[in-house]
């Protein structure tokens, strides 16, 4: 797969104890958290816009990630729809003790590009593609529109974010 430059981030955390449920194991929503964190950090410097989370795809929790452990999220884009950035995530999780390193999740994160009134913006383009080689809308692929009804509500406010997408 093609990396383009500042198209790829890791971001790393320490896992403590109230990220952890009864078990002493990371919860799932901060490990979905960080990674997207990563996807964000990935796709705002790839696409250089505002962009949002529209949907995350295919998360498989593959194995646990302890209190004490290091978790590091690294994102990397691998396609661009017209306004859409797709993000490969992987969780790995490291025992800073022994060393030892371990897949822990991994997905598939698409934010979409938005101007200053919270509308869907056009990418510039960068000529990432697909493995295959075609670009989503050689594939027919098509984006998630993303709909913010309070597009300039101040920092804090509960402004109501509503995706359609028509996949569904």
């Amino acid at each position: 797969m093609p990396v383009v430059e500042g198209a790829s981030v890791t971001l790393a955390n320490i896992v403590f104890p109230e990220q952890a449920n009864h078990e002493g194991c990371l919860f799932g929503g901060e490990a979905l958290a960080l990674m997207d964190k990563a996807a964000f950090v990935a796709a705002s410097r790839y696409s250089r816009r505002r962009v949002v989370t529209a949907r995350s795809d295919g998360c498989d929790f593959r194995a646990p990630v302890r209190v004490g452990h290091l978790v590091e999220a690294t994102a990397e884009v691998i396609a661009t729809g017209r306004t859409s950035v797709s993000v490969d995530v992987q969780l790995i999780a490291e025992n800073l003790l022994s060393g030892e390193r371990w897949l822990a999740t991994r997905g598939r994160f698409v934010l979409v590009a938005l101007d200053e009134a919270g509308k869907p913006t056009p990418l510039l383009p960068r000529g990432i593609k697909a493995e295959d080689g075609a670009s989503g809308a050689e594939r027919g692929d098509r984006e998630p529109e993303v709909v913010c009804s309070a597009p300039h509500a101040a920092p804090g406010t509960r402004a109501q974010n509503r995706v359609r997408d028509d996949h569904e």
